[in-house]
């Protein structure tokens, strides 16, 4: 299993929003490189103006995962830092995309435009236009949610409501709280960018066609966020049995996180002829 396996996160997320979930991942899979890249406009690229594309994204965050590669292979150590220079993917083994929601969609053009590059993805509460319709991508009763999510300017409040939307979780920890407030002042998050990334995502034209890698889709009945069943219309559509946590949240990563990866060890060691 010493595989090569790049994280993405989702709306206006970064890395530091994984917590301690890969350490958990790695200590699960030996031998398991973890690579946490941020989409543009988050987390590292907080500055960066978020593309319009969904396509221009997604080369911008398949750019600075294969230079995290490389730059891995140079030193020895797991990297999560992304530079700028694309490199060549003749020295690598194919790899495994690991994302939940808007990074679901990044992986899914991913897959469709550089199939040749990865081994397999993990596809967690994500949704397609034409399969789902807005009110179900973006469920329609969190909608004065996000509004007082982006109406308030206390940053801890903030976080609260955000830990509201995506969790199933009756209450975060106040160390949760905390770790989401100094993510929030290194990495502030541009408001120009929340709205952005939501057009990428409302704009994007997926392939009709499943992409020709294994996927493992997982979804969660307690998503207030997303539908769970836009999970179940890309698995109708593209013949996958996908995997369905009975409560956890949009975050089912952080919810449940034990959950998740006996979920990715039980796909990984399945005869994978039926893929």
């Amino acid at each position: 299993m010493g595989a090569d396996w790049v994280f993405l996160r989702g709306l206006v997320r970064e890395s530091a929003h994984w917590d301690d979930f890969p350490e958990q991942f790695r200590a699960a899979l030996p031998g398991a490189r973890a690579h946490l890249i941020d989409l543009p406009g988050n987390g590292l690229h907080c500055q960066q103006a978020s593309p319009l594309s969904l396509r221009e994204t997604m080369e911008a965050v398949r750019s600075d995962a294969l230079a995290a590669m490389q730059e891995q292979r140079r030193s020895g150590t797991a990297s999560s830092c992304p530079t700028n220079s694309l490199t060549s993917t003749a020295a690598y083994q194919p790899f495994y995309l690991f994302t939940i929601s808007l990074g679901g969609m990044v992986a899914i053009e991913w897959a469709n435009r550089h199939p040749e590059e990865l081994a397999g993805a993990v596809l967690i509460n994500t949704s397609l236009r034409g399969l789902s319709p807005l009110h179900q991508r973006l469920s329609v009763g969190i909608w004065p949610l996000m509004a007082r999510i982006v109406a308030t300017g206390a940053v801890a409040q903030r976080e609260r409501l955000i830990l509201a939307l995506t969790s199933a979780q009756p209450s975060p920890s106040p160390g949760l709280i905390d770790s989401r407030v100094a993510i929030q002042q290194r990495h502030p998050v541009r408001l120009a960018n929340v709205f952005r990334q939501l057009a990428a995502a409302a704009r994007y034209h997926p392939p009709q066609a499943k992409p020709a890698i294994p996927l493992l889709l997982l979804n969660s009945l307690g998503d207030r966020m997303v539908a769970p069943s836009c999970t179940q219309a890309i698995a109708k559509r593209w013949g996958i049995n996908p995997k369905t946590h009975p409560w956890a949240g949009h975050d089912l990563p952080l919810d449940d996180p034990d959950w998740v990866i006996a979920a990715v060890l039980a796909w990984l060691h399945r005869d994978r002829v039926a893929w």
